[in-house]
């Protein structure tokens, strides 16, 4: 390691500081902040926001970039993942980067209020500011990386995927669903009817249960909180996860299945290298292999046949009452249900990419300026009705139902179909590797597959691209094939 090198790890472990501070800021201003406390926190984070920009475009990073040297290959790795931060951010001025954080803030709390009122034109101005930004910044990427401005935005979130290569792939699954909804449902029809659990079920044990399966998945609490929050997501830092659900006393699954979805995203944070903490190559390989360890918990493992008789005597232990619709089959009848709904969180696995589908399309003409955010209304419900044959009912149930956009999020949905694509494949290797592994979700065992995870996935950081990830991960890259039979095996037959 040469001195150039050496002053380059220092400055990114500080930058690192930096961001984590505004990850528990961030996560504070979703959890617990009071209303008021909303535009000072704007200032805060955008504050935060340009003293790191300023930090990464500083001329001593030029300069030290051009001059240093790194042996082996976890350093070389780290190094071009130096070069590549510092390019993107060159690529954006500190006032554009302040402003875009400030536009985030303020219509994210437009948001909370317009969504529950399902007013859209309440944050559309808001919305249309953010948008602006956002194409600004694209265009900004766009000239300084070569990539097409909505390609731009993507490598930020996933680095090295590109709408040119998701949108066959979407189309592809487009045609998979258009056969395969209506035979779910006709294969559905026929069959009884689940029974729902009779509630209310109260708050305080569906918080209990959740942090007590989560831990028995392996979240360490030393190292994580649960909260609750509008929109459930994981923040904070990789000692200092901040997971986060909300409670419904009369459907105890959108509470459990949200942070089973959730500790898989923690786990990951946890499982990254810590001898590179802070450090480019310490962080995780982007979004969609994020995703990947959020849906190989949730839909892979604790979905399973296996893992739902377990789950059945833990839930009958906490709710009490009859046992019969805690039983595995019962539960899978209700969880795995085929419907052509409105939400994206609650949507099942075979109609969730129509959802990803929607908004992929949708913000990629926004960035293009090929759609308004005055139209998006429309243009979403015709969309939606084109994909999955239902109109939604209003905005909040349309649109308005994600934070993603109002937060500036543009590029990001893809991750998530991508990411379900992973976990099939990365599940069909952890199973071809642990043949006892339906013996161990039965006994309620998720170690083994975790233990898996770490080795193949979270200790390897950024080291790989994602490609290389899957490739070191299942032997191959990331292909449709396990998905799909994945879903055949679970809605078809």
């Amino acid at each position: 390691m040469n001195a150039a090198y050496a002053r380059l790890k220092s400055r990114f472990a500080r930058m690192a500081l930096v961001g984590e501070a505004g990850a528990v800021l961030h996560w504070d201003a979703s959890a617990m902040m009071p209303p008021g406390g909303a535009a000072a926190r704007g200032e805060q984070l955008a504050t935060l926001a340009g003293l790191a920009h300023e930090m990464l475009t500083s001329p001593a990073v030029s300069d030290d970039l051009a001059a240093a040297g790194a042996g082996g290959e976890w350093d070389a790795a780290n190094l071009s993942l130096m070069r590549r931060a510092h390019a993107r951010a060159s690529a954006l001025p500190t006032d554009l980067v302040e402003a875009a954080a400030r536009a985030n803030s303020a219509c994210e709390k437009v948001w909370r209020r317009a969504k529950a009122a399902s007013d859209f034109a309440a944050v559309r101005p808001h919305l249309e500011e953010v948008v602006r930004l956002q194409r600004e910044t694209a265009a900004a990427f766009s000239a300084a990386l070569g990539l097409p401005p909505y390609d731009a935005l993507m490598d930020g979130y996933q680095p090295g995927v590109t709408a040119a290569e998701v949108e066959p792939v979407f189309t592809a699954y487009e045609a998979f669903l258009a056969d395969a909804l209506p035979r779910a449902e006709e294969l559905q029809a026929h069959r009884p009817a689940p029974t729902p659990p009779a509630g209310p079920f109260p708050a305080v044990a569906q918080r209990a249960l959740c942090q007590r399966l989560s831990e028995r998945i392996g979240l360490d609490y030393d190292h994580a909180r649960l909260d609750e929050s509008l929109h459930p997501f994981c923040g904070g830092t990789p000692t200092d996860i901040r997971i986060t659900t909300f409670y419904s006393e009369t459907d105890f699954a959108k509470s459990l299945l949200g942070v089973l979805h959730e500790t898989g995203h923690a786990l990951y944070e946890r499982g990254l290298p810590a001898a590179w903490a802070r450090q480019p190559v310490g962080e995780a390989a982007g979004m969609a292999a994020h995703e990947s360890q959020s849906l190989i918990v949730e839909m892979q493992a604790c979905r399973s046949d296996a893992f739902l008789g377990f789950l059945g005597g833990e839930l009958h232990r906490t709710f009490g009452g009859n046992a019969a619709p805690y039983r595995a089959e019962n539960l899978a009848g209700l969880w795995r249900r085929v419907e052509r709904g409105f939400i994206r969180v609650d949507a099942d696995e075979l109609t969730y990419p129509a959802h990803v589908i929607l908004r992929f399309r949708l913000e990629r003409a926004m960035i293009g300026g090929d759609l308004s955010v005055a139209d998006l209304p429309g243009a979403w419900n015709e969309a939606f009705t084109a994909l999955l044959g239902v109109t939604p009912p209003d905005d909040a149930h349309g649109c308005l139902q994600d934070i993603h956009w109002h937060d500036g999020a543009f590029g990001y949905f893809p991750s998530y179909t991508l990411g379900a694509m992973a976990a099939a494949q990365l599940m069909r290797a952890a199973r071809r590797d642990d043949p006892a592994m339906d013996e161990e979700l039965a006994r309620g065992e998720l170690l083994p597959l975790v233990a898996w995870l770490r080795d193949k996935v979270h200790a390897q950081g950024s080291r790989f691209g994602f490609q290389d990830l899957l490739r070191h991960a299942t032997g191959k890259p990331l292909g449709p094939n396990d998905f799909t039979e994945h879903l055949r095996g679970r809605y078809l037959t």
